[in-house]
């Protein structure tokens, strides 16, 4: 297993920060990684997602496996056959002292291909997150 963390904090309530995570028709409005989401925000609900990274684009077919209001929403992939190369992502809104947000951005990745992909994970993904992260920052606080 292999993980990707990023974090940052919000000026914003969470209750925004998760209209913006959940409001996947807007993606392609603000989010520079995450290209295009189609779909609903549904546990057990498909969502294609088109990411894109300066290396390459690739659409991912996800199913939303947790959903907690205001708090967490994950979905998961697989790339070919699960045991080949499979990822669960994150997006974890954490309430501060002040009413604002600590955002998690996580993915998990299992497989057997993972080790091939690791320094792509580490810099092409990596930047991704970072580059959504500043984005959902900047909706959220504006």
């Amino acid at each position: 297993m292999k993980e990707l963390r990023t974090e940052i904090d919000i000026q914003a309530s969470p209750e925004k920060v998760w209209s913006i995570l959940t409001g996947l028709d807007h993606y392609p409005e603000w989010n520079p990684f995450i290209r295009q989401a189609l779909g609903t925000a549904q546990v057990g609900e498909k969502e294609d997602i088109a990411v894109h990274s300066d290396k390459s684009d690739l659409t991912l077919h996800c199913t939303v496996i947790k959903l907690e209001p205001n708090q967490e929403l994950c979905w998961t992939y697989h790339v070919g056959l699960p045991f080949l190369f499979r990822g669960e992502h994150h997006f974890i809104i954490e309430r501060t002292e002040t009413g604002s947000v600590h955002f998690i951005d996580q993915e998990l990745f299992h497989g057997l291909l993972v080790p091939t992909q690791a320094k792509d994970i580490d810099t092409q993904s990596k930047k991704g997150f970072e580059a959504m992260d500043r984005a959902l920052k900047q909706r959220a606080e504006n």
